[in-house]
């Protein structure tokens, strides 16, 4: 189990820092697809998912313990499906393109390595 829960933290952050890379610095694209949000709140978003991104890793480097992953995840499975709640008011097409649908998948992926992280090592 911990394998697999490395090997989709890796796709994770590969997800979470292309994601965020294209929120912070292809605004104009973005912002041709959803208008609510300005500029500002993409770069933080954007910013957001990137350190997460780093921070999905940091704990295979270092060698700490799994609680400082499963908040991670958390937080970044909490943001990415209420994000998906933004999409949602955009477009409920079930397609490829709908950033909703990878916004649902993305974030209930993050919330089952949040919670395989601390089901693996639950704290003292």
């Amino acid at each position: 189990m911990n394998v697999f829960l490395w090997i989709v933290q890796l796709a994770l952050a590969l997800f979470y820092f292309a994601g965020g890379a294209y929120k912070t610095f292809m605004f104009d694209e973005v912002a041709n697809q959803l208008r609510m949000i300005s500029r500002g709140g993409w770069a933080a978003i954007g910013v957001f998912e990137m350190l997460g991104a780093v921070l999905l890793l940091v704990p295979a480097v270092v060698r700490s313990t799994p609680i400082p992953t499963a908040i991670i995840a958390a937080a970044l499975a909490v943001e990415t499906l209420a994000l998906a709640v933004v999409y949602a008011t955009y477009s409920r097409d079930l397609t490829a393109a709908n950033p909703l649908v990878w916004a649902v998948v993305i974030g209930v992926l993050a919330a089952f390595v949040a919670y395989g992280r601390y089901a693996v090592k639950p704290p003292a």
